[in-house]
């Protein structure tokens, strides 16, 4: 198949459009393996997009019972055209027990296969357990590992376009975690963010170039090559 320009253009936007949405939302085959994720969904478990495709969506969320995924199950084989909201329950970064509503809506044509399109509803949060040591936890800003790596580059001075071809995400998913912690840690710029990430213990100090705390040291080099 070939694409038009035209064409071209709309599957462009069409994943900027993605990249840009703050639900968490993936695509998934019949069998629910993740197709592809935006950085809001990849944002739950504290990795990158590309570290969500391949994983099964049964094994990222828990269910209270099987009948809700058997029916949604019994219209994919059968090609019925709806959508199917689902109570889940999932384990984010950071330790955090969520809760929300998962929407699964079933697309395609007649003669494609299917795609399910998952859109999450988080309802809610169930704090972690504390640590059983009394240890610091370098992760105690909630950062996850790319959230970490992402502070290191910028308090290297990289910028937002360097940043995200180093942790392979599209500048809005960079700019989209950065929002994510200015709005956790009620910080209003990136010097602020990273002030706040070296008092907290995120990024490791007396090391350059910059990084994350528990890669702090002289052959961890965070910046682009």
């Amino acid at each position: 198949m070939e694409w038009d320009g035209d064409a071209v253009a709309w599957r462009n936007r069409a994943f900027l459009l993605f990249d840009r949405l703050p639900v968490p939302i993936a695509l998934c085959s019949p069998d629910g393996g993740v197709l592809l994720a935006n950085p809001a969904m990849a944002a739950e478990w504290g990795v990158l997009p590309g570290r969500l495709r391949g994983r099964s969506a049964l094994a990222l969320f828990r269910t209270p019972g099987t009948g809700q995924l058997h029916a949604v199950a019994d219209a994919v084989r059968h090609g019925r055209r709806s959508r199917y909201p689902v109570e889940v329950s999932w384990s984010a970064a950071g330790g955090a027990e969520r809760y929300g509503e998962l929407t699964i809506d079933l697309l395609g044509g007649p003669k494609s296969e299917p795609v399910l399109l998952l859109a999450l509803r988080v309802r809610g949060e169930r704090p972690a357990a504390p640590p059983a040591t009394g240890a610091a936890d370098a992760r105690a800003g909630g950062t996850s590992t790319a959230e970490a790596r992402i502070l290191a580059l910028v308090a290297g001075g990289s910028t937002t376009a360097q940043i995200a071809r180093t942790v392979g995400l599209t500048v809005d998913g960079v700019n989209y975690h950065l929002g994510r912690l200015s709005r956790r840690w009620g910080v209003g710029n990136r010097a602020a963010l990273v002030a706040h990430a070296y008092v907290t213990g995120v990024l490791a100090p007396g090391t350059w170039p910059p990084a994350p705390a528990e890669d702090g040291r002289p052959d961890a080099d965070p910046r682009p090559s």
